[in-house]
Parts: structure tokens; sequence; C-alpha cells
């Protein structure tokens, strides 16, 4: 499967951001990050090939990994970022991770296995090597402790490669549990108690597109009362965990599909009407971030293909997404 693997040019990014705390020049490996935009997908050689460079920077550091995820912020992770930092718990977080992952490494290979009073996520080799491992596995945790009030942390960790002593003593104290190298797969273990937690932190990048989303709910219904306000918003908050049907949304607000349906038709409104002029609003404002590619639109619609995503936006305006995109204004 490694093959496959690789990031993107958000996720490498991290390095310059190392690069920048550390006040360190490296002008040709900052030209090395730069020369990638942001969506690019970078093969996992290239990355490894990054931070081996940046390794010769700081020879004496045991786990320079660490310290480069730790740096990890929402920009780094695109859409996924905007999703976690939405969702109502570490578990939901986890969740939408899980749908995610495919954006950032060409695949989803991340395996979830609860185990008594542990769930554990680990991942095959990927063909990046110890720092990219670290770097991953640091950003993962790190990105989950500024989620949540409470300083959590793993039960267990798992790498691959091998490390002296001062390695992971280094890892130990970052992670704050028991890390086991020379393993089968990379692992990391969580207890299960942490997934309850409510997430508390937000991030100025969120809050820009949330403002644009309700900004789009608005626009979506020409005069819409309380009750299609509330079904559309549950729809946006649905729409990134795919497979939503006017049966899930009608539980959610607990009453039957027909009651929903005849609420909606005194409106004026069908399900699927309701469903397509909130999908469309919702593109129209995404397609104004440029941060974001049109694969993470389409699954933040609930599309689990680019493909569908780019016939439904056909059908709605006339024009492919990357069309409606080059001759829109930038949203920022």
């Amino acid at each position: 499967m490694s093959f496959l693997i690789r990031v993107t040019g958000a996720w490498t990014r991290l390095l310059t951001d190392w690069l920048d705390r550390e006040s360190l020049g490296a002008r040709r490996l900052r030209a090395a990050v730069s020369a990638h935009s942001v969506n690019d997908a970078v093969p996992m050689v290239a990355w490894a090939s990054m931070l081996h460079e940046a390794s010769a920077l700081r020879p004496e550091h045991p786990a320079l990994g660490l310290d480069i995820g730790a740096g990890v912020a929402a920009r780094h992770v695109g859409a996924l970022g905007y999703l976690v930092m939405a969702c109502d718990t570490l578990g939901d977080a986890l969740a939408a991770y899980q749908r995610y992952e495919r954006l950032f490494y060409g695949a989803g290979i991340a395996q979830v296995q609860p185990t008594g009073m542990h769930v554990s996520l680990s991942w095959p080799p990927g063909g990046g090597g110890a720092l990219a491992d670290e770097v991953a596995i640091a950003a993962l945790v790190s990105f989950m402790r500024q989620q949540v009030d409470e300083q959590v942390s793993p039960t267990e960790v798992h790498f691959m490669h091998t490390a002296s002593r001062d390695r992971q003593v280094a890892c130990e104290q970052f992670f704050r549990c028991p890390v086991r190298f020379d393993q089968p797969r990379t692992l990391v273990s969580i207890p299960l108690p942490l997934l309850g937690l409510p997430l508390s932190k937000r991030d100025p990048m969120l809050k820009d597109l949330l403002e644009r989303q309700a900004q789009a709910l608005m626009e979506a219904l020409p005069e819409p009362n309380a009750f299609d306000q509330s079904v559309q918003q549950l729809l946006a908050r649905l729409l990134p965990e795919g497979q939503v049907s006017v049966d899930k949304v009608a539980a959610s607000l607990h009453q039957s599909t027909r009651t929903l349906q005849r609420r909606l038709a005194d409106s004026g409104l069908s399900w699927q009407a309701l469903l397509d002029s909130t999908r469309e609003q919702l593109a129209c404002g995404y397609l104004q971030d440029h941060a974001l590619s049109l694969a993470e639109i389409a699954l933040l619609l609930g599309y689990s293909e680019q493909s569908a995503f780019t016939r439904s936006f056909k059908r709605w305006t006339g024009l492919t997404p990357r069309a409606f995109r080059a001759q829109a204004k930038p949203g920022r």
C-alpha cells in the first residue's frame, strides 16, 4: 500500500513553521517546501527527504519529529481541521479523522480497534521513515491536546523504527506514556473515557468558514422560517459525515419522517429541493475559499466522490466547480 501514500502541501508547512520557530534560514529547504502549493499531493519520499534535510540542521536533537509535529495547526490539515474543531467530542473528532484521512495520505489506511477500555488507531508502513512517523503522531496528539481543556495523553504509542535510549526518553516525556519501538505498526492507544471529552478550542480559520456557511444558509431559501433554518443548520452539520437521509434528519429532530416532509411541504419545499439548495449555497461559499480543494469540498457536502459533486454542481449552476471558482472572487 505504501506506493499510494503521500501528504499534502499544507502538511509540509509544518516544516517551514518549525524553521521559523528555530530562526533557521535553510533557503534550499524552504524552497523545496514552497515548490508545492497547499493543495498539492507531495510524494512521501519527497516529504521524507525534506525531513532528512531538516535533521541535518539539528543533528544533536534526539527526537526532532516531535518538535516539528508539535507546531500543528488547523491550516496544516485542511478540511479536517475545520471539521475536527466543529465536532462536539474527541470521539467525534477521531471519527472525522478516519473519514477524511484519504485526503492526506491518498488512501484510508488507519485501522481503529476497540480493546477493553481503550481504542487504538494504527497504521501500516507508509514509506516515510522514522521522522515522518514521529511528526505525524506528535501532530495527532498535539492537535488532540489543543482541542480540550484537559492535558490528555495516550495510553501507549508504538513506532516501527529502532530508537536510542535518548530518543525513547524524549518520546515518553512528550507523549507522557510508554512508547515502544521496533513494533509491526505505528499505533496510538487512547483511553475510552477521553473520547467523551468536549472540544473547547476554536481557530480563526474555522470562524471565517462558519460565518460564510451561515451566510450561505441564510441565502439558501428566499424567506426561510425558523423550522426551515433549523433543518438547514442540521444538514450543514450532518453533511460532512456522509449518507445524509431524510430519515436521519427526522430522527435528529425527534420527529417522524412523514412529519418532517409535511412541515417542509407547508413551506413549499421538498426534501430533495432543500438538500440541493443547501448544498448549492454551501458549495458556492466553499469554492471561494481557495485553501479548500475540490475533493475536500465534495466531502464537506457529503459526497463520497468528487465526480458526483461535479455533476450535481453543474446541474445546479450550469458550471463545473472549477469554472465557477475561476470566475468567482476569492472569499478572503
